[in-house]
């Protein structure tokens, strides 16, 4: 209603009332929102400095943290064991579904009765650094034992269980008067590491240039999956080709010794089926 103020008609301002109460809302929403917005970018800073990655998919933080890990990686690196147990710790949550991978596959049938079954890589990604994929082993199907020259090997199985035997080049024979650690025939001799069945609950296996079983091989007890992050990767024009080995008995003067074998470089016929998988966890 109109008031009467020295002769004027003046309106009522109960409508600026109504406005300046509407004003003051938006200005609290919006510095609301401000206030949100400040939390959240503190969270992720928070995050980040922890060593954490909000929102990230589980390869691209793996990606990451593998670049992170392997930035300095030339033949002969070994990663601190902060870093070691870091990654260790990202691939131990890494599950099949993360890597679009399942026992259903066919990468994962034997579908050659007649021979061995094939053993697949999908390769997700490759730099001069590190490289890693995921190996696709059907029941019974084997990796031959090879070495990794260089290189420190982080590997997990995602599903399924699997063998697992590996050694080191020996350095010394204790207890023995044999000093030699090459024979004849061109054999080294090499120490047990690991001799185990291992399955989706083990924990990452970790292997370096020099120790933690560098020489291994895989058999498949059931259908099983295995990612495998290594630096630096094979490279054969810079002396970092995969080599394979026979096995054979170590005997000495004192008889057998079943932490010892003899391994020999030989020839091989092994091959694996290649996918280049797609690259979408790169950012």
């Amino acid at each position: 209603m109109p008031v009467q103020i020295g002769g004027s008609k003046v309106a009522e301002p109960r409508a600026r009332v109504e406005l300046s109460t509407t004003a003051v809302a938006d200005k609290a929403r919006t510095s609301s929102k401000k206030i949100r917005r400040r939390r959240q970018r503190g969270s992720a800073a928070l995050a980040a400095a922890a060593g954490a990655a909000p929102n990230l998919s589980p390869m691209q933080t793996l990606f990451n943290t593998s670049r992170e890990v392997f930035a300095g990686s030339s033949p002969g690196f070994v990663p601190p064991p902060d870093a070691v147990a870091r990654l260790s710790a990202i691939l131990n949550d890494i599950k099949p579904n993360d890597v679009g991978v399942n026992s259903g596959m066919p990468y994962f049938k034997h579908a050659d009765s007649k021979g061995p079954p094939r053993v697949s890589y999908l390769h997700f990604y490759d730099c001069s650094k590190f490289s890693f994929g995921i190996f696709c082993l059907p029941k019974s199907g084997v990796i031959p034992l090879h070495n990794h020259p260089g290189m420190t090997v982080f590997s997990k199985i995602l599903f399924g269980s699997m063998h697992l035997k590996s050694y080191d080049w020996a350095k010394s024979l204790p207890g023995s008067n044999d000093n030699a650690l090459e024979n004849s025939d061109g054999a080294r001799l090499a120490k047990i590491n690991t001799d185990a069945v291992f399955d989706a609950s083990s924990e990452t296996v970790v292997l370096y240039p020099e120790n933690g079983g560098n020489l291994h091989c895989f058999t498949a007890l059931t259908p099983c999956a295995v990612l495998d992050v290594l630096g630096p990767p094979y490279n054969s024009a810079e002396g970092r080709d995969c080599a394979y080995y026979d096995e054979s008995p170590y005997l000495s003067s004192c008889g057998g010794d079943e932490q010892y074998s003899w391994l020999k470089e030989v020839p091989t016929t092994f091959e694996m089926t290649g996918t280049q998988m797609p690259r979408k966890f790169i950012v």
